[in-house]
């Protein structure tokens, strides 16, 4: 009886990639994790694992719809869906063992059940960084983050990009003074001008039974642009002695001064009037960064300033601010708008190939190699030598050394560069030198 073949598949949503295109993943992850540790933030892990109770302590709404959930005995479980609850939880249970402010960043998977489209995944990578405070946190922090994305983001190789900067509470005292009572729907059709403009968005906010010059005010509000100092200005001539409204002004003052001590490029971030993300959880500063040349990406770097992190697992209060970066969605726009490409589909930089049967000196070398930091690779199988150079030349190995008696004998190796295709006849010193450069 013939075996049952079941065709390899993966579900839809989730994101397998070749070696090469992992290597290129790997690269970046590699260098987000390198900014955030630049700049003090220390590593935690939290289970894939939680509690339903812990992950719905908020409330379902949304987040119930998308969760993975399921019981294993009496057990109620769910797979993380972001990793700021889990931080949440983590705070509170470990807090008396923590240092505040506690600087922590976590990247790992998390996992929800998005509609099937392309671009969305239902299981990704966040590389999150958060800063806590233990019942006050310093509005300096605030600024200290945009010099994180500035970092991380000109490390990964890009020079256009814009990080877009806001105060919630701003957003909450206009909208306050103007006595509008739906404030979410109002934010949430002015998060929509660039993508539908001034004349839909001035009609959603009349479907939405706003007075005209209440939404006069409003559209001549988000139209306020210019430099930081100039945006500034236009927001203390509007004469609004709405408190909330004078504290966010002052807090975009501050945050302002101290992105500029922090020596962030003015080219590299602004104030956003229109920028109103996180409604029900930012209360403070809130942050967007999109990339200059590719707007249709969206943003690629968000986040905030929040008033409470652990109010559902404490009575704790802490404050804290945070960004996040999509990776796995990051990725995905980038390779699919062409921006980057995969390259080798290997790490080793030196393959060596024995001639004959110099198998034993072959292995003793390639330790000798490694102790030396350069990835080696032995091609141990029978084979013609264009097999094996093309072996070498597939995965883009830069160097191949070919060990035969000639070499055993006198010590000196025959070095193989694959990309000139010249060979040269070296020394191993000489080999770690020019492998190594």
């Amino acid at each position: 009886m013939d075996k049952k073949i079941v065709k390899p598949s993966i579900l839809p949503g989730f994101m397998e990639l070749l070696p090469s295109e992992q290597i290129l993943f790997n690269k970046m992850l590699d260098t987000i994790r390198k900014n955030y540790e630049k700049y003090g933030f220390v590593p935690i892990d939290t289970p894939v694992i939680e509690k339903s109770e812990i992950l719905l302590a908020k409330g379902g709404g949304e987040t119930e719809k998308q969760i993975y959930r399921f019981n294993k005995g009496d057990s109620d479980l769910s797979l993380r869906f972001d990793l700021t609850v889990p931080l949440a939880r983590y705070v509170a249970q470990h807090f008396s063992d923590l240092n505040f402010p506690f600087r922590r960043y976590q990247i790992s998977k998390v996992f929800r059940g998005e509609r099937n489209q392309k671009g969305r995944f239902r299981e990704f990578y966040q590389c999150d960084i958060d800063i806590i405070g233990n019942g006050k946190l310093s509005i300096i922090n605030d600024a200290e983050i945009p010099t994180i994305i500035y970092s991380t983001f000109k490390d990964l190789g890009f020079d256009s990009f814009t990080i877009h900067i806001n105060n919630r509470k701003i957003l909450n005292g206009f909208y306050d003074a103007l006595n509008i009572e739906n404030k979410v729907e109002v934010l949430r059709t002015v998060d929509k001008l660039d993508k539908i403009g001034f004349d839909i968005v001035k009609e959603e906010l009349v479907k939405l039974e706003i007075e005209e010059k209440a939404i006069e005010k409003i559209l001549n509000f988000i139209k306020i642009d210019g430099s930081n100092e100039e945006i500034l200005k236009a927001l203390s001539e509007l004469e609004i002695t709405n408190t909330i409204f004078q504290e966010g002004v002052d807090e975009l003052t501050k945050v302002v001064h101290y992105i500029d001590c922090f020596q962030v490029p003015a080219k590299n971030y602004k104030i956003d009037l229109k920028v109103a993300r996180g409604l029900d959880y930012y209360t403070g500063t809130i942050y967007e960064t999109t990339l200059d040349d590719y707007p249709q990406i969206g943003s690629v770097c968000s986040g905030g300033r929040y008033d409470n992190l652990a109010e559902y697992y404490t009575n704790q209060k802490l404050p804290g601010v945070g960004i996040s970066i999509g990776l796995t969605r990051l990725f995905y726009q980038l390779r699919e708008a062409n921006i980057i490409s995969s390259g080798s589909s290997s790490l080793t930089q030196l393959l060596i190939v024995p001639l004959d049967t110099n198998i034993d000196f072959s292995i003793k070398l390639a330790s000798t190699l490694r102790m030396n930091d350069i990835i080696t690779e032995i091609y141990f199988d029978d084979a013609k030598m264009v097999k094996k150079l093309n072996y070498s030349d597939k995965l883009g190995i830069p160097y191949v050394i070919f060990v035969g008696s000639e070499e055993i004998a006198t010590n000196v190796l025959t070095l193989k560069d694959m990309k000139s295709g010249e060979q040269f006849k070296l020394t191993l010193d000489q080999i770690l030198l020019k492998v190594g450069e």
